[in-house]
């Protein structure tokens, strides 16, 4: 505005002048001058009314129905989708948009889809499989029943198989406060061959004693695994904790390899009931409701939390770092390492099957059961 009050100023040829000696326009001062004879501005503004580029919505009327249909998830799968099946980054969308005649950049595509409620999101574990009918009266009745053992002072334990864990200088997830730019260094991949050794946790978690005790086998997690890790267990310190407990309550996943329609299960359980002259009663929890077994957010995830970030070098240090994990609330924590041999395939016969002492429960017998000390 300056040059063009200058080139007013200086009258004819007053425009040649400025542009010479500032370097402006002849064009660039001749608009100065005409916006000094213009109306002035409304305080705030600082261009016309309608000046500069026009909103998105204005120029693609449609283009939030349109990217709502590349973006909907439902949309997978269908032949006249261009993303379907693909990472759907906001250029990608930009593109595509391209694709359709609609020149959006991928910055504007981040506003309109926050604008429109989406938002960046990772994958949650919370989908479990279909509910059985009588999911909840079965979590009821094991509830009801982990109670009265407690009241009675019977021994009740949640039991199940932690992820099995690769042993070696493998990488381990979360993060460890280290020195700065000093990460500790692991191998690339973590596809091993069969032959690098594997790490099986077994947990028994002591509900009233708030006490966890876990066997590592270095074989398979069997039925036989399972057994001889309660087992373990009850040697080692349940019946130190509990001389004179004629029962002991078991709550347990409905699969793997401590699962309810497994025979083998049921055949080492009674191997157990008749050497501790125990009943042993057995409450399932309903299929696909695994993360509500209490061994999950009272022992396992408490001994993630305490090896993060360490790679599990050998079977001695997993055993350390199980061993070293407490809790503000009291937990403590046994492990031992269990270097026996547990084959695969082992079938029980219709034979060996009729012959255990197994007591069948009103309610969902096939779920809650208790296996009685054959004389």
């Amino acid at each position: 505005m300056s040059a063009a009050t200058e080139a007013v100023r200086l009258g004819h040829g007053g425009v040649t002048l400025v542009s010479k000696a500032s370097g402006l326009s002849r064009v660039t001062i001749s608009k100065g001058i005409r916006e000094l004879n213009e109306e002035p501005l409304p305080d705030g503004r600082i261009r016309k009314s309608g000046g500069g580029r026009l909103p998105i919505g204005e120029r693609y009327p449609e283009i939030e129905n349109i990217l709502d249909k590349i973006v909907d998830p439902d949309s997978r799968g269908n032949p006249e989708i261009p993303l379907r099946w693909t990472c759907k980054s906001t250029r990608e969308l930009a593109a595509t948009l391209k694709r359709k005649n609609h020149i959006v950049s991928h910055v504007t595509i981040a506003k309109l889809l926050k604008s429109m409620d989406y938002s960046l999101q990772s994958n949650r574990k919370s989908e479990e499989e279909a509910d059985h009918p009588d999911r909840d009266l079965q979590f009821k009745f094991v509830s009801k029943q982990v109670r009265l053992a407690m009241r009675q002072g019977l021994p009740v334990i949640s039991v199940d198989t932690k992820k099995k864990e690769l042993v070696g200088n493998y990488a381990n997830s979360g993060r460890n406060w280290l020195p700065k730019k000093n990460p500790k260094r692991v191998m690339g991949h973590d596809f091993p061959d069969k032959d690098v050794p594997r790490a099986y946790p077994y947990g028994i978690y002591d509900l009233g004693k708030n006490h966890g005790f876990v066997n590592i086998g270095t074989d398979h997690d069997t039925s036989a695994f399972a057994v001889a890790s309660i087992m373990g267990w009850w040697r080692r310190e349940g019946r130190k904790l509990y001389p004179k407990a004629k029962r002991l309550m078991v709550t347990a996943d409905a699969g793997g390899s401590n699962g309810y329609r497994r025979r083998l299960w049921k055949l080492e359980l009674q191997k157990f009931s008749d050497w501790s002259k125990m009943e042993i009663m057995v409450c399932h929890f309903p299929p696909g409701t695994s993360k509500w077994n209490k061994i999950e957010h009272r022992l396992f995830s408490f001994i993630s939390s305490n090896w993060r970030g360490e790679p599990l070098l050998d079977y001695e240090t997993i055993v350390n770092l199980i061993s070293n994990t407490t809790t503000s609330k009291g937990l403590t924590v046994t492990c031992r390492l269990d270097r026996r041999k547990y084959s695969t395939g082992k079938k029980v016969s219709k034979e060996e099957f009729t012959r255990l002492k197994i007591e069948k429960l009103k309610f969902h017998g096939e779920w809650n059961y208790i296996v009685l000390p054959r004389k």
